[in-house]
């Protein structure tokens, strides 16, 4: 399927400067959040408590903090979740019970009637190696990655996609900061799924330039590049336009539960898409790729794989 009938080669190499300035500023404004403001960790790393209660009526929020207040619960944090009359009630680690379902019985039957949903403990020895092994899953992911690229191609390209990579990753992980999110398993899935989607599509790029390099011999880099982008461009949207609906209506429709997914992965497939056509092919350029040098050597290999040929066929024949 093609959006469009005739190859319209755009020029994304100029666009690229501005979008490389841009992202340039993006990755600073992240790490100020990261650096001034931090994660909120959810329970999963944190460790402590977490229940879900629905009410009848509308839940008093106010008299929900109050309640636990008079109970000697300190530090536990009551929010709206999906509906007037649910709310999440996050527990700290200290304050953890034994019993806890009972406890809060205890401490909400006066408030109106009620159904606890969902009751969740994480001890914090569980929370810390639960993040250790988060932080050491992501680490290897982009290893991993970066083996893929560097062996598939020339080390530019490769370190660009990395780096392009790690724009990726960096932005989709300050996006909870942003909308106030807590960094969990669910957020730690989602950027391990968008690097995997991110550098697919990178290398589909990468390839093509790949092709038209070694087909058109032209030493105009940047007109390969934007050839190569402009024919992928179709697929690429495709690509991106179908996930993007998919996560849009799993944000809006799915559970509030699922936001700590859908929603980084949702900013995550428009700056992948969005890195791999403006940064990766702008950044390999910036590193010194020369296409006329790449032409030498691609020249050099070829004569070598002839006359390897040739002594071959002379070994067979005896004459060597």
């Amino acid at each position: 399927m093609e959006l469009f009938k005739r190859v319209k080669i755009i020029n994304f190499m100029e666009y690229s400067k501005w979008g490389l300035a841009a992202s340039t500023l993006l990755v600073i404004a992240c790490l100020g959040l990261i650096f001034f403001k931090g994660f909120n960790l959810g329970v999963d790393f944190a460790g402590g408590s977490v229940a879900q209660v629905r009410f009848v009526k509308n839940a008093p929020i106010a008299k929900i903090r109050h309640a636990f207040n008079e109970a000697h619960f300190s530090g536990v944090q009551v929010s709206a979740f999906g509906s007037e009359q649910e709310v999440v009630i996050k527990i700290p680690v200290g304050k953890v019970h034994k019993d806890l379902s009972t406890e809060i019985t205890k401490i909400l039957k006066p408030l109106g009637q009620f159904e606890i949903r969902k009751l969740d403990s994480v001890g914090p020895k569980v929370g810390d190696e639960l993040k250790k092994k988060g932080v050491l899953s992501l680490v290897l992911a982009i290893l991993a990655m970066m083996l893929y690229v560097g062996v598939r191609y020339e080390w530019r390209f490769a370190l660009a996609s990395v780096i392009a990579l790690l724009h990726d990753s960096l932005i989709t992980a300050t996006s909870v900061i942003v909308f106030d999110i807590d960094l969990n398993l669910e957020v730690i899935a989602a950027i391990l799924t968008l690097i995997g989607y991110s550098i697919n599509d990178t290398i589909i790029i990468f390839d093509r330039i790949r092709e038209g390099m070694l087909t058109k011999r032209t030493n105009d880099l940047d007109y390969v590049i934007n050839e190569a982008i402009s024919s992928t461009l179709t697929r690429t949207l495709l690509t991106s336009l179908t996930v993007f609906f998919v996560l849009l209506v799993l944000y809006v429709f799915g559970s509030k539960i699922l936001v700590g997914f859908s929603l980084p992965m949702l900013i995550g497939t428009i700056v992948g898409t969005y890195s791999s056509i403006f940064i990766a092919p702008r950044v390999a350029v910036l590193l010194g790729f020369d296409l006329e040098r790449y032409h030498g050597n691609e020249l050099k290999k070829a004569k070598k794989k002839q006359e390897k040929e040739r002594l071959r066929r002379q070994y067979e024949h005896g004459r060597v």
